[in-house]
């Protein structure tokens, strides 16, 4: 099964990433700014992009500040019982998260247009903790006409 693979230095230290990662307002603020639910282990979360779509997650793995898994419950057909996963590694004075959507049946086009949105939505992650402003929808990085 193919995987979306990213990584990047974040100027934070690992607890403030992780907090960007399991508070609804840390998450509203990278990736979509209507972000609802809970963020503990079991809880689900709901990000709502607009009319375009929703994407529910399980909160299934929260180790502070080392590692946050999601699995998807509902969203496009291609990201249902995927799974998510951030982990956290401060080198210096960077904190590099390596990210991982893992699970896809198929390297289809649509995965390799989530895989440039997700690559955006970590810049939003990054600009948020260095700059404290992100990009989440719906004023993101379009990459489609």
């Amino acid at each position: 099964m193919p995987d979306i693979l990213h990584a990047v230095g974040v100027k934070a230290t690992p607890a403030q990433v992780y907090a960007a990662l399991t508070t609804i307002d840390g998450l509203a603020g990278w990736w979509t700014s209507d972000t609802r639910g809970d963020t503990k282990v079991g809880d689900t979360i709901s990000f709502h992009f607009g009319e375009k779509a929703r994407v529910d997650v399980k909160v299934l793995e929260l180790k502070p500040n080392e590692r946050v898994v999601w699995q998807v419950l509902d969203a496009h057909g291609d990201w249902i019982g995927t799974k998510i996963r951030f982990e956290l590694k401060q080198k210096d004075a960077l904190t590099h998260i390596v990210f991982k959507h893992e699970g896809w049946e198929q390297p289809t086009e649509f995965m390799h247009h989530c895989s440039t949105k997700w690559a955006t939505f970590l810049v939003s992650l990054k600009a948020l903790l260095e700059k404290g402003a992100g990009a989440p929808y719906p004023n993101d990085t379009q990459i489609a006409a």
